[in-house]
């Protein structure tokens, strides 16, 4: 028979396990699965990644639930730059979205022809591939690869229908505090030039800065728990690699 006194210490074992998970989700780091297509190839439906939540700072945002323990962000750090970053997203301040980042406060992004524009500059993207398959929700598409060089010298990768069917927009000028998001699959990406569910993202909704994945798999392959199909669905290069 069990007795009270050991029930009692498994209750306070379980009790302080909770309050460490608690404290490293909030504080350290959190995992997040990756849904969709939006920043393929850096980032592939299925991956599951760590992000360090003291990277900006802390904000309401950095812990479950968001509750309102904090009226600004504290400790704060300005993000760089072509970082990818996860965000709860303006239109609710409860949904998370990961994308990178382009436009720092003040600055005027714009596509022109095809092009990307930072505050009137060109941003020289070179051709790596012509003939790339991508995911578009459950959809494959045809796309153009570039390596992509922004104002910081950052480097990562994008693709781009090869019908380029976002040629131009009007300027969007980032508000002070507020930052500019786009996904890597720019031509299927619901990101910061979608103004009513996106648009500009204040500072106190960024969740923390994308480091690396730690496990990917292929659901359209089959499920983690049909282990027969592991040698195809677990995707193992993935594994520990480095968001850039």
């Amino acid at each position: 028979m069990i007795s009270k006194a050991v029930i009692i210490d498994n209750i306070k074992t379980l009790f302080y396990a909770l309050i460490i998970a608690v404290i490293i989700r909030s504080l350290l780091l959190q995992p997040f699965y990756i849904p969709s297509s939006s920043m393929e190839p850096t980032l592939l439906v299925g991956d599951r990644l760590f992000v360090t939540k003291y990277s900006y700072g802390y904000s309401k945002h950095s812990f479950p639930f968001s509750p309102p323990i904090l009226n600004k962000r504290i400790m704060f750090s300005e993000p760089k730059r072509g970082d990818v970053v996860v965000f709860k997203t303006p239109a609710d301040n409860r949904t998370d979205y990961i994308k990178r980042l382009i436009g720092l406060p003040g600055d005027t992004i714009q596509f022109l022809d095809t092009n990307l524009y930072i505050n009137n500059s060109e941003i020289l993207k070179s051709r790596t591939s012509i003939s790339d398959k991508i995911f578009c929700g459950n959809r494959t598409i045809d796309v153009f690869t570039f390596e992509e060089k922004l104002p910081n010298n950052k480097i990562h990768k994008t693709v781009y229908l090869k019908n380029f069917p976002f040629n131009n927009s009007d300027p969007f000028i980032v508000p002070k505090d507020h930052y500019f998001f786009l996904g890597d699959n720019r031509d299927c990406s619901k990101d910061s030039r979608f103004l009513s569910s996106v648009g500009y993202v204040h500072k106190d909704n960024l969740v923390g800065k994308a480091q690396f994945i730690f496990f990917s798999s292929d659901k359209s392959i089959g499920s983690f728990f049909a282990f027969w199909k592991w040698h195809k669905s677990i995707r193992f290069n993935r594994f520990f690699k480095k968001i850039i």
